[in-house]
């Protein structure tokens, strides 16, 4: 394998088949998979998360799988730190890198690196969670006045996304959106082209309203239960996320299964629109049909088969 070689990343919104591409990629181009998901990183969210099955991980390695516990912050230094160490070992043993995943933000700093920041201010982060136990809603509503930019690719229950931004502003002075415009992720070690995947949005929704209905039936029901009864608490950033996040309204008797369902799909089409729109402002070299054939033809160009 050329050194010179770049590593491919796989993006796009969710049930656009990142996983299944992916699968058929590596094992046809002697790769491993780094997980670049902001939710499979977390043990035991495995069903609502979409996490590649055990099969999948037989027939190819995957790595940043099951790094954290649902309670642990999980940041974008952290995935930065686990994403280099994979590649690095990865590449070492001679195969090559595949990054698979519709977290944006975590393409983007494995590809340019990550801007240092202020360091954590403990005090400060206690005064901002407090603000937002007194008065739900309030983190996102200081962080739209002070960095709109970052606030709309926020959810307002992102707390640790939320809390970080606002840390950064009041330390330094400047939104994050700031700091990062003149970081211009420009410090990464690793040349990477992105490929998207492009379902047209009638199919993509499609696919949406089918998977959330197969992760019910899956068991996502028993896996939010199972979570609840290990003792994580539902406000948990990971336990807010999609699907734990209404399925968690069914479970603690807030919803009916139906109410949760229809819930679920609907954030989840919202989720993958603003997927669309954050990597369609990322610079990905081609955006294909989830065809294999297509996929493989192309992968080609850059990982050509001796």
């Amino acid at each position: 394998m050329a050194l010179a070689e770049p590593i491919l990343a796989i993006v796009g919104p969710t049930a656009a088949g990142k996983t299944a591409i992916s699968i058929e990629i590596a094992e046809r181009f002697e790769a491993e998979v780094v997980n670049a998901d902001s939710r499979q990183v977390y043990r035991g969210l495995d069903i609502g998360s979409a996490k590649p099955g055990r099969s999948e991980r037989q027939r190819v390695r995957h790595h940043v799988l099951d790094v954290a516990d649902p309670d642990e912050e999980f940041h974008c230094a952290r995935f930065l730190e686990l994403a280099e160490t994979a590649i690095d070992e990865v590449q070492r043993r001679g195969r090559r890198v595949l990054v698979v995943g519709g977290t944006g933000l975590y393409v983007r700093v494995l590809r340019g690196g990550l801007f240092p920041g202020p360091a954590r201010d403990p005090t400060l982060r206690a005064s901002l969670i407090a603000r937002e136990e007194a008065e739900p809603g309030r983190l996102h509503a200081d962080l739209a006045q002070v960095d709109p930019e970052t606030a709309t690719r926020l959810h307002p229950r992102d707390h640790v996304r939320l809390v970080r931004a606002l840390e950064v502003y009041y330390k330094t002075g400047r939104p994050m959106s700031w700091w990062q415009h003149q970081h211009r992720f420009a410090t990464g070690r690793h040349p990477m082209v992105l490929l998207g995947v492009d379902v047209p949005r009638a199919e993509l929704y499609r696919r949406i309203d089918e998977r959330c209905k197969a992760m019910v039936a899956a068991g996502l029901v028993d896996e939010v239960r199972s979570l609840y009864a290990r003792g994580y608490d539902p406000s948990l950033p990971a336990l807010q996320s999609l699907g734990y996040r209404e399925i968690g309204a069914y479970v603690r008797g807030e919803a009916n299964l139906d109410e949760a369902l229809c819930a679920m799909a609907r954030a989840t089409r919202r989720f993958a629109k603003r997927q669309l729109t954050w990597f369609r402002r990322e610079p990905v070299a081609l955006w294909l049909p989830p065809e294999p054939a297509v996929w493989i033809e192309t992968v080609q160009r850059w990982w050509p088969r001796s």
